[in-house]
């Protein structure tokens, strides 16, 4: 998986990566690269492995986020081995919901178009020309977009400005001694004391050392990588030490190949050292653990690194070797800890995986790692430990991309594609559709023998096409499922097919058709006992039902859902059985209930990270709102809910068609027009604003409580100086720095400074909710 942080957007991340390390130097290139981005859209950061390039693009996004209202947003590419997922991955990242089957590309400059953001790409080397036609078009598309990338080589297209990321600064040869003081500033004698310090507290340097410290980084020609891979050597070795096996190393290496970079052979010559200095068993859980993508737990590498050579039980103090030795890097999660090689050891990793002829059994072993985790979904997906699958799907998808990879590479191994993909539904509902709806066509296709996988892949494909707006594909893949259902006499599959078939009729507004379906789908899926199926009949009786007028009929197969769900302790399906029936709630007029319903499934849907859940319970609340009178708070809602639908300027708050919901957007345009018949355009408009305004937290902490926190409000004024109060009334009218320059008679330095203090005073991330604010503050005028 390719990992995206968004460090200023709305719905994900909380930030940049946090530095494990503390970060040396770079101050020009750090000012170097901000000037390049003030005056170019597109800014590469080129260098050898090692160099540094990452954490310098990370380090000046952290610097200048403030400047793109619309945040920035960091795509990590090195694990990224699909080059036709490029845009697929890059749409996700950035929230942009696959409703349809338009290419990934056209949805991505849509969501773009007309945004200030700043999307920087890590690691494009290896997709060079599949990064520079995405990075053409998207420029193209949306010009207040500016690009940041990484990578080993130019992407070469117009308008590309370049910055080659040069080794840490040392000491000049034969320009005299540089005092001590100057001589501990160089960066890369600076990041060699910090990183030894780092494994021997005492460590300092002295005038013993310091001539062999300076030959070290010398020789290392001033490469991070290479220097913090030297400096975890002190741990057993002295200065003077790692010296002399630096110099045993790297004459040897000078009498090797000259058409290869002097830089190039000293990063390789480095790791090729520290591989030596590995023991047997570390050199080949090393190797093994290369064939995974986006990196492993204890258990993960257990499986599949365990083997001749490696007893299972010495698989963790194997790993806590690698993690001393600087070789994988320990990860703290959520749900546990995880380790990671560095892309670099990884790719030596796969070198020698490949030359030990074991790559082929390898790979294998971790395909039927994650085939188990697969099968674990599939029978815990409803019951207590589904939240924890989901969440862990999400920390795997890079792995899941490899296993899938492997075993469509394969011919054989198709069929246990296809049913893998199957168990995956809920992973790709929630972030992944259009992957999804991709990875079953193709293995679909690829195994074309009638059987129960085959059928359960064909539904599972029918609800990803439902959910794109493809009909036409979702009615043929459930007749042949049903073909199959018929020709084996699978009762499961029959249940299935009258399920998604009642689906389809639900989200074409063929009321009756869906009550009649999803009606016989209840009985079905009660005769063959599968308890998930029969709370989706459930859910989408009750929706028919609700659309129909009969809501008494809607409560009871509703709140039978409901607790089907609780009776098995499971969340997913309860949080939208109770939006459903608050929905039902609504409709009767009891909007307490309804409200009560609605909060509930938003709180569990926050916690699980369910853009989905989050949109349709916000929607709901709207509606409810409107319902009561009161129109300023659903109009903010509606705000909230433009932001959430990813669309700048979009009316349809709910976003494009999604499976099983589509039908309630009668709702959702009717609430729009009776906010803006109370309220008046204008009125509208400044409370939906004023929603679209706030961040992740603030916004369902609104929906979840009615108001705001004291400081999201009026407390905050007070902390505002006078003249950042006159900044800010002159945002609210739409002035530009340089025009409040202008204005106030000051430099637009001093502008930008008044405008970063009124940002951080108030916690806000864009001018758009300084604005907001101030006309509130203001009384709704701007001056």
């Amino acid at each position: 998986m390719a990992v995206a942080t968004n460090i200023s957007g709305r719905w994900q991340a909380p930030g940049l990566p946090a530095d494990l390390t503390s970060f040396v130097g770079r101050r020009r290139e750090i000012a170097d690269v901000r000037h390049l981005l003030s005056r170019s859209r597109l800014v590469t950061l080129t260098g050898v492995g090692g160099v540094g390039k990452t954490r310098l693009a990370y380090r000046v996004t952290a610097e200048i986020r403030r400047t793109f209202p619309d945040g920035v947003w960091l795509i990590e590419l090195a694990e990224l081995e699909d080059p036709s997922l490029l845009a697929d991955t890059i749409a996700g990242a950035l929230g942009v919901q696959e409703h349809s089957s338009r290419p990934s590309m056209d949805a991505l400059v849509d969501h773009l178009r007309e945004r200030t953001a700043l999307i920087v790409l890590d690691n494009c080397e290896h997709l060079l020309r599949e990064c520079a036609a995405l990075v053409g078009t998207l420029l193209r598309g949306a010009p207040g977009v500016r690009v940041l990338t990484t990578s080993r080589e130019v992407l070469g297209i117009a308008g590309e400005q370049t910055l080659a990321v040069p080794p840490l600064s040392l000491p000049s040869c034969g320009v005299g001694r540089p005092s001590d003081a100057s001589f501990a500033r160089y960066d890369a004698v600076r990041l060699f004391a910090e990183r030894a310090e780092a494994v021997l507290p005492d460590f300092a340097i002295t005038g013993d050392n310091r001539a062999a410290v300076e030959a070290i980084c010398r020789r290392l020609d001033g490469i991070p990588l290479a220097i913090e891979l030297a400096a975890v050597r002190l741990r057993v070795l002295s200065v003077q030490q790692l010296l002399d096996r630096l110099d045993d190393r790297f004459r040897l290496l000078d009498n090797g190949s000259q058409a290869v970079l002097p830089r190039h052979r000293t990063l390789r010559a480095l790791i090729d050292w520290s591989h030596s200095l590995c023991t047997r068993q570390e050199r080949l859980l090393w190797a093994r653990a290369s064939v995974f993508s986006g990196g492993l737990d204890l258990d993960a590498a257990e499986a599949v690194c365990a083997g001749e050579g490696i007893a299972r039980e010495d698989v963790l103090d194997l790993v806590a070797a690698m993690v001393n030795k600087s070789i994988l890097v320990r990860e703290e999660h959520p749900h546990g800890i995880r380790y990671r090689l560095l892309e670099t050891m990884r790719q030596y990793g796969r070198e020698r995986l490949a030359e030990s002829g074991e790559e082929a059994e390898t790979q294998r072993r971790h395909r039927d790692f994650y085939r188990g985790l697969c099968d674990e979904v599939r029978t815990g997906l409803f019951g207590p430990v589904e939240v924890d699958l989901l969440t862990r799907l999400k920390l795997e998808n890079a792995n899941l991309r490899t296993a899938l990879d492997y075993c469509f590479a394969t011919p054989a191994e198709a069929a246990c594609g296809v049913r893998m993909a199957a168990d995956l539904l809920y992973h790709w509902l929630t972030g992944h559709l259009r992957e999804g709806r991709r990875r079953l066509d193709q293995g679909l296709a690829a195994d074309r023998e009638p059987s129960p996988g085959r059928a359960r892949g064909l539904v599972v494909g029918s609800w990803l096409a439902v959910a794109q707006g493809e009909i036409d594909a979702a009615v043929a893949m459930l007749d042949e499922s049903h073909r199959i259902g018929e020709e084996l006499d699978d009762d499961r599959v029959r249940a299935d097919v009258v399920l998604h078939r009642g689906l389809i009729a639900l989200d074409g507004d063929e009321v009756d058709a869906a009550v009649e379906l999803c009606g016989e789908a209840v009985a079905r899926h009660r005769r063959t006992g599968d308890p998930a199926g029969l709370a989706l009949a459930l859910m989408w009786l009750n929706a028919g039902l609700t659309l129909r007028g009969d809501l008494s009929g809607a409560l009871a197969a509703g709140e039978e859902g409901i607790a089907l769900c609780e009776a098995h302790g499971e969340g997913l399906h309860r949080a939208y059985l109770m939006t459903m029936v608050g929905v039902t709630f609504w409709r009767q007029g009891d909007t307490g209930r309804a409200s009560a319903l609605a909060r509930e499934s938003l709180d569990f849907s926050r916690s699980l990270g369910n853009p989905r859940g989050i949109g349709i319970n916000l929607a709901l609340l709207a509606w409810i709102a409107a319902a009561d009178g009161d129109h300023e708070r659903a109009a903010r809602l509606l705000g909230v809910l433009r932001t959430f639908a990813q669309a700048p300027g979009a009316r349809r708050a709910i976003g494009a068609p999604v499976s099983g919901y589509r039908h309630l957007l009668r709702f959702q345009g009717a609430c729009e027009a009776g906010v803006h018949r109370v309220l008046g355009a204008s009125g509208a408009e400044v409370a939906i604003k004023w929603g679209a305004a706030l961040s992740a937290d603030e916004a369902v902490a609104y929906a979840l409580r009615d108001e705001l926190p004291d400081e999201v409000g009026h407390g905050r004024r007070a902390s505002l100086t006078r003249r950042e109060t006159e900044v800010a009334r002159l945002i609210a009218q739409g002035l530009s720095n340089k025009q409040i320059a202008a204005k106030l008679v000051i430099s637009q330095r001093t502008v930008e400074g008044h405008v970063e203090h009124v940002l951080g005073k108030l916690g806000f991330g864009s001018r758009t909710q300084i604005a907001v604010w101030t006309r509130e503050q203001d009384g709704g005028s701007a001056v």
